[in-house]
This record gives C-alpha cells, structure tokens and sequence, in this order.
C-alpha cells in the first residue's frame, strides 16, 4: 500500500501529525500497536480545554477525529524499516510504502534486568543487527527477546551467522518461531565474558539451571521497537537516546521526522500534540515536493 505520509505510533504526537497531514490533503496511514503511555494516565487537569479527562478518553477522542477525516489506523506492530529515498515500513501482514515517514512512538528501550549485559554493548552485545550484524560472519549469534520484533532481528541475521539462537529469557514466544532458529526458553542468570584489558568481551550466557550457552554475540530485541530503535538502524543522529530534528520535525535523513516523547524536552501532552503538528505539515510538504 503508498501512503504519503505514514506515522508509527498512535499516541498524542502521532495522531496529532496525522490530522494535520491529512488535513493537507495528503494520504496518511498510522501504524498502532496499541496502547501508550497515555492511557495509563487517569485524570489529566492541564491540557488545554479540559478541566479534567482521563488519558484514555483524550487518547480515544483523537483517533476517533483522525478516522472522520480520513486517517487509515493499522493495528499491527512496526518491526522493519527500509529506506532507499522513499519508506518501505513491515508491521505484521501489513507493507506500506511512503514518501515521508514520522516516528512518534515515545522514549523507551525495554531493560533486560540480566545482571552485567548493558556494560558489554559495542563488545558482543547490540540492540541493532542492521548495524552490526555483519561483523558476525559465520559466528553464532542469539536474539533475547519473545516477540515479532526478536524474530525480525533474528531474520536479519540469519543472513551472515552460522546460527541464532532466540532467547526467551523465561517467557513464552509470543510468536510462531520458523524451525530454522533455535529457541532458548530457560531464564538466563548471567553472562560470561572473556578477560582482557578492555573489560572483557561476551562469550556466552548462563542459564538458570547452570547450562552454558556459548555465543559470539547477542542482540537485544526486548518488547516492541522503539523509535530509538529505528532511528539508530536508519543512521539518525541521537543523542543520549534522543532523536535529532530541527524545529518542524525534520531529522537528518531527509523524508524522516520524529515527534513527541522520542525527541526529549518535557513529556507533555501538549508539547506531543504541537510537536506532531509541525511533523504532519512539514512531512506532507515533504510528500507533496516528492510527487512534483
């Protein structure tokens, strides 16, 4: 399916680009994997025009005003991202090809909770594998994490290792697993690391019953992927895990924009809604100029 604008995540900043874009007269598509920060809150008193409403019902009302105008809602999960000038965006059974993408899926990167793995990242242990996975050429490598995403990244790599592994770290896979990829159900304890003088490097995980696993490299893939996520696999320049823009959105990769929670400041609703607003009208000049 095209699209000229298409947005990924469905909460205040994506919703709010998507009735500007499409208010623009450009056809727009939001990518949901349900439910975000915002439902979670119960009573909001401080958003413009309401004395007080839940999260939920704020959230609520503003998908419902995108399908009115002519917003497409997908309710599929976002795991791939593929740019060659134009946007090509994998969420579950659903394709969707674009001229201009928004990322608007908040600021979270899940924790693994497994003691001593976040000190071995850049040293065996990645949260990207269309960054690194090519320095694992004939090497065995292991995904951690149960759902769509962990198996796209295992995807991904089965290209240049010699095996991978998914490790569920104790959960149970929330997706059908091909046969070609072995599954590691048992919680992982630890992670062995060799000893040198850069502090060591991963050579394999310790499971709860004692079992070693051995493996050259591990992938977190934890949950769903964040903005974060797609940001560092399309080259966009973060910092401290912050996206990049400039004041309408605009990252640098051209067509690529980001709003919301994902790109710092103080997380608000209605910074989310004006920052989507800016987003959803520069992405759909950005459509409009592409088509010309």
């Amino acid at each position: 399916m095209k699209y000229g604008v298409c947005i990924i995540g469905s909460g205040p900043a994506g919703i709010s680009a998507a009735i500007y874009s499409v208010r623009a007269g450009v056809k727009t598509a939001v990518i949901s994997a349900g439910t975000g920060v915002l439902d979670s809150a119960e009573v909001i008193e401080n958003y413009y025009g309401f004395e007080r409403i839940s999260g939920r019902e704020l959230n609520e009302r503003g998908i419902n005003q995108a399908k009115k105008l002519g917003v497409d809602i997908f309710e599929a999960e976002a795991t791939s991202i593929d740019y060659d000038g134009g946007f090509a965006v994998s969420a579950g059974d659903v394709s969707i090809e674009c001229d201009a993408l928004i990322l608007a899926l908040g600021r979270r990167r899940q924790k693994s909770g497994i003691k001593g793995i976040d000190a071995l990242e850049g040293r065996g242990v990645s949260f990207c594998a269309v960054c690194d996975g090519f320095f694992y050429r004939g090497k065995k490598v292991g995904v951690l994490g149960s759902g769509a995403y962990a198996l796209s990244e295992a995807k991904h790599l089965a290209a240049f290792a010699d095996s991978v592994t998914i490790f569920t770290n104790g959960q149970d896979a929330e997706v059908e697993i091909p046969p070609e990829f072995s599954v590691e159900v048992r919680p992982v304890r630890d992670v062995l690391k060799s000893d040198d003088e850069t502090g060591g490097r991963l050579k394999g995980l310790l499971l709860d019953d004692g079992e070693v696993k051995e493996i050259d490299g591990l992938f977190i893939a934890l949950g769903m992927a964040s903005a974060g996520d797609f940001a560092l696999k399309l080259g966009v320049i973060t910092e401290n895990g912050i996206i990049k823009t400039d004041s309408d959105g605009q990252t640098n990769v051209p067509g690529l924009f980001a709003a919301g929670d994902c790109t710092g400041g103080i997380y608000q609703v209605s910074q989310a809604v004006g920052q989507g607003a800016a987003a959803g009208l520069a992405a759909s000049k950005f459509s409009k100029k592409s088509k010309r």
